[in-house]
């Protein structure tokens, strides 16, 4: 039996066994993913959030390993490699949009891109994941603790995806070689879209960043904690 995700925070104990996770940052030096609406690679994003999250699971008393912060591992399937030995994988990543949906605009001189169609967050999991019921617990966990500090996921998502809870904001996405060529549960986290000219300014802010990361950490090791407790007959 599942236990309910609103049941989940007030079962979580700071105190419990300290998990391994594995977080990595998407895309890296040579392909850098997107680009915002001010010219700022993904990478750039990704690897200043993953390492907000990093040290916020770290203040939690959770173990961390670190994949990818140097933007080193060119191969998709080496970053689940780097993960083994860890109990969830995360990898971070920073959203942009389809050329149909782009304006243009001039930002610093420099003729640009923006969006005004899509923004939010969104969390993906792979039916291909080798544990697929705790990768869409925590994803759930994660979204309802999202939702919960104040960030709205994005329904965008459900052109091309199958919602798994779009209420939280986690869609199935199976063929990431990230999510389905691992050992472990796994999800691809999207924080926000960096086409939207607003909302890329937002994703900068240390304190929004900041509050996102300790929700996302609350909820994973919440989710981790109460995987761990037995079901009653």
């Amino acid at each position: 039996m599942r236990l309910p995700i609103l049941c989940l925070f007030l079962l979580f104990n700071v105190n419990a066994l300290a998990a391994a996770i594995a977080v990595d940052v998407g895309h890296g030096t040579r392909d850098s993913g997107a680009i915002s609406a001010r010219g700022r690679s993904e990478f750039e994003f990704n690897r200043d959030f993953a390492g907000v999250l990093a040290d916020r699971l770290e203040a939690g008393g959770q173990q961390v390993r670190r994949v990818n912060f140097d933007g080193a591992i060119a191969s998709l399937a080496a970053r689940p490699e780097a993960a083994v030995g860890s109990d969830f994988f995360i990898s971070i990543h920073h959203d942009s949009i389809g050329e149909a949906w782009l304006l243009p605009w001039t930002w610093e001189g420099v003729e640009r891109t923006h969006t005004e169609a899509k923004r939010g967050y969104g969390i993906f999991v792979s039916a291909a994941n080798p544990d697929l019921p705790t990768s869409l617990l925590c994803a759930s966990t994660m979204g309802a603790m999202l939702r919960r500090a104040g960030f709205v996921p994005s329904d965008w998502h459900g052109r091309r995806h199958v919602a798994a809870d779009a209420r939280n904001g986690v869609w199935y996405y199976d063929n990431l070689v990230v999510l389905y060529r691992t050992t472990l549960p796994a999800v691809l986290f999207e924080a926000g879209v960096i086409k939207h000219k607003d909302e890329e300014l937002e994703l900068l802010d240390p304190a929004r960043q900041a509050r996102m990361a300790d929700a996302l950490a609350t909820g994973l090791a919440a989710c981790l904690q109460v995987k761990e407790i037995p079901a009653p007959d």
